[in-house]
């Protein structure tokens, strides 16, 4: 005797009917294995076996209305093209799928009101949280963080009373690492090329800079610092302004973008990088061991700042009453050619020595 045929839909798809029809249980039954919630070893073995068999495809939206679950994750960074956040995306984005969700990621180009306004749309609840690294923290966005519906970790520098989960470095100590290791290979006129001083990262990494120089008891010489944007371009033009009217024998950047426009700029003026002026750029990124002379680099652990934030994220979405939590990845230093080499020291009476670009070695 042949099999009854089954009652489809009007437009022709299987339904979870269907497949339970199909696999002589209940549609309560099917509706558990296919949902993941499971069922009894056979019971589940005949679900599937019948799903595959039809055709069928879980409906998501119809899901995600009666879950009040998407699926989605979203992260928000200011500029998608910098290496530091493509390693972050990356950690998120395994962490994420992990979970069985996807990462939808947006660039806010660092405004403001592009940030606030994104976590407002929040309300309409299309993703289930959010992971956002701002450069900027104003009122705005703390009101928009404690009043998100959806859950929202903070990757970047919070006040100690901010009631959101944040992962966060230390980047003065990270500065204060660059400068350290260039006081030690004979560095004394160390200048420091930054980013805007109106942003969290800026603001920190000169303050790290200044503290370190007097631990060191060097002066601070303000023909030696210049500030520009995060950018290759800025870096760029931005130590070309230090360079005309200083003469530096090191430069510590606010990140490897604006160190790799240092690097072109020096060799542009004909300066010999490591043996006239050492270079250390900030983030540790791909891009650092991609140039030449690879570049000495502080790490502030954007992967590992990743991969916590979205674990963090999975937890507070599965239990909306764990209190705020605060975790710190700490800083490192990778050194390479562009710093590797000791200041020469200058022959009495002799012409200067040289030596040769060094291999990078990282430590």
């Amino acid at each position: 005797m042949g099999r009854k045929r089954l009652q489809e839909p009007a437009d022709g798809r299987p339904t979870v009917h269907t497949v339970a029809a199909r696999a002589g249980v209940s549609i309560a039954s099917a509706s558990r294995v296919l949902n993941g919630i499971g069922g009894s070893p056979e019971t589940i073995r005949k679900v599937r076996a019948a799903a595959a068999e039809v055709g069928y495809v879980p409906n998501a939206i119809a899901r995600s209305l009666q879950s009040q679950r998407t699926g989605l994750v979203a992260l928000a960074v200011e500029d998608i093209g910098n290496p530091v956040y493509v390693e972050m995306m990356r950690a998120i984005e395994a962490v994420v799928a992990s979970s069985g969700r996807q990462l939808l990621v947006h660039a806010t180009g660092g405004r403001i009101d592009n940030e606030t306004a994104l976590l407002r749309r929040l309300a309409n609840r299309y993703v289930d949280g959010m992971i956002v690294s701002p450069i900027r923290v104003t009122d705005d966005h703390l009101t928009a963080l404690v009043d998100s519906p959806v859950p929202v970790v903070v990757v970047g520098q919070l006040g100690a009373d901010a009631a959101v989960d944040n992962v966060r470095t230390d980047s003065r100590h990270g500065v204060a690492l660059a400068v350290d290791h260039l006081v030690a290979t004979g560095r004394r006129r160390i200048g420091f090329v930054n980013g805007p001083l109106d942003t969290v990262p800026g603001t920190a990494r000169d303050a790290g800079f200044r503290a370190a120089l007097t631990r060191h008891d060097i002066p601070c010489d303000e023909d030696l610092i210049e500030v520009g944007d995060f950018q290759y371009a800025a870096g760029r033009t931005a130590t070309e302004r230090l360079l005309a009217r200083a003469d530096p024998d090191a430069l510590v950047c606010a990140n490897d973008l604006i160190a790799v426009g240092a690097l072109h700029a020096l060799l542009a003026a004909g300066r010999q990088v490591p043996q006239d002026v050492a270079v250390v750029g900030m983030d540790d990124t791909e891009l650092a061991r991609m140039m030449f002379p690879q570049l000495s680099s502080v790490s502030l652990g954007s992967t590992e700042r990743g991969r916590r934030a979205a674990e963090l994220l999975l937890q507070r979405i599965a239990d909306p009453t764990l209190p705020p939590r605060r975790e710190q990845v700490p800083p490192s230093l990778a050194i390479r050619a562009s710093s590797g080499t000791p200041l020469p020291a200058p022959r009495p009476g002799g012409p200067p020595t040289t030596h040769p670009t060094s291999e990078g070695v990282t430590s």
